[in-house]
């Protein structure tokens, strides 16, 4: 079996070691590589949500049978397992905050937001209580000393990448995180499940939105802000009313299937006009957007420096199924705005920016920002 290293002082059997275990395949590994390489290990899980069907789902996160799962690794592997109740905190730090912004005409990231609170922040806290040297998760992510710090980098399987969601991750945080997984692939992972016996080795990935039983997000939204569903007018972007709509709950920005209107050319949907509740949409090409505003940004790189005069150079990363791009990134004190060295197509309120020194597979995450507004809406708005 591969032999981790976790780059912790002293012998491996004084450090102790927290592995959040999901349940899934990917933690259950770290939980067993983690053990095997002499540390001291406990496992915990964290139920994040009970919410009826989404317990039994095949592919579920965080409830139900993969509770069950975890404790059963855990058991075969010989390791403590805690299991955490934070439903409560996850309804007030996730769920909640994500219904908000959709209901705003964005499009969240619950995921980050995850990461960000309830993982990365109430999880990590509860290691250092337990006396945890680190805390190891199974992201595929891959981190390692520069000086006295640690630094966030591309794991080696860039189609497992999770460094976009991890973005927000403060440095303190870096510093006591681990993440075994960064140098191995899917395929690998999963042989060295099957090759210790692990029960969960063909089981499922989990799918993001965890807590979104059939997938559909406005279905939550309407459950929690019963009275967000108003209706409007669907407006072509050069002014025309097409047609009207249920609520701008049930659209994003970059849609294009699912308008209910009638139109020669494929049309897509190009603003949420919150404040009159007005869906606009318009040809492709009116997607496209090379600058734009951030908010709540985390930089986890050098000295920002001349961002303030010229602007950093970074490669930026505008969805997690995009690839990092040239662009510029530009801080004026708490704002913040990225000039794109070529467009993007529906660059999308509420999604995430994540920043790289480069766009290959070992480049390192710099940091990054909640996407505020595009240049055009941010004009409108102060016209």
């Amino acid at each position: 079996m591969l032999d981790v290293n976790l780059d912790l002082p002293g012998p491996r059997g004084a450090n102790r070691v927290l592995v959040a275990m999901s349940g899934g395949v990917d933690s259950s590994v770290v939980a067993a590589l983690v053990k095997a390489a002499g540390y001291e290990t406990i496992g915990v899980t964290l139920q994040l949500y009970d919410h009826g069907a989404a317990t039994h789902r095949s592919g579920a996160c965080c409830a139900g049978q993969d509770i069950r799962d975890a404790q059963k690794v855990a058991s075969d592997l010989g390791i403590p397992h805690y299991v955490l109740d934070y439903e409560k905190r996850f309804r007030e730090a996730v769920i909640e905050p994500f219904a908000q912004s959709y209901i705003s005409g964005e499009t969240p990231i619950p995921c980050i937001a995850c990461n960000q609170t309830v993982k990365f922040a109430d999880l990590l806290g509860t290691a250092r209580e337990l006396g945890a040297a680190a805390m190891a998760t199974g992201h595929y992510v891959r981190s390692r000393d520069i000086g006295a710090r640690r630094a966030l980098f591309r794991p080696a399987d860039a189609e497992r990448d999770q460094s976009y969601f991890l973005y927000a991750t403060t440095q303190e945080q870096l510093d006591f995180l681990r993440f075994p997984l960064g140098d191995l692939t899917k395929a690998q992972v999963r042989a060295i499940a099957e090759e210790i016996g692990l029960p969960v080795a063909a089981k499922a990935d989990s799918q993001d939105i965890c807590f979104v039983p059939k997938g559909r997000y406005s279905d939550v939204v309407e459950k929690l802000k019963p009275d967000a569903a108003q209706e409007g007018d669907i407006v072509h972007v050069d002014g025309r009313v097409l047609g009207r709509h249920k609520g701008i709950l049930h659209y994003t920005v970059g849609q294009r299937r699912g308008l209910g209107i009638a139109a020669r050319e494929p049309l897509f949907v190009v603003r949420l006009d919150v404040a009159q509740s007005r869906v606009i949409v318009g040809p492709r090409e009116a997607l496209e957007t090379r600058r734009f505003y951030l908010r709540d940004l985390n930089w986890l790189g050098e000295d920002l420096g001349h961002a303030s005069d010229s602007g950093l150079a970074v490669f930026a990363r505008v969805r997690s199924t995009r690839p990092p791009v040239e662009a510029q990134l530009h801080v004026e004190g708490d704002a913040a705005s990225v000039v794109l060295a070529d467009s993007e197509l529906g660059v999308a309120p509420g999604q995430a920016c994540v920043f790289y020194d480069g766009a290959g597979a070992d480049a390192r995450v710099l940091g990054g920002g909640v996407i505020a507004s595009d240049g055009q809406d941010r004009r409108a708005r102060a016209a």
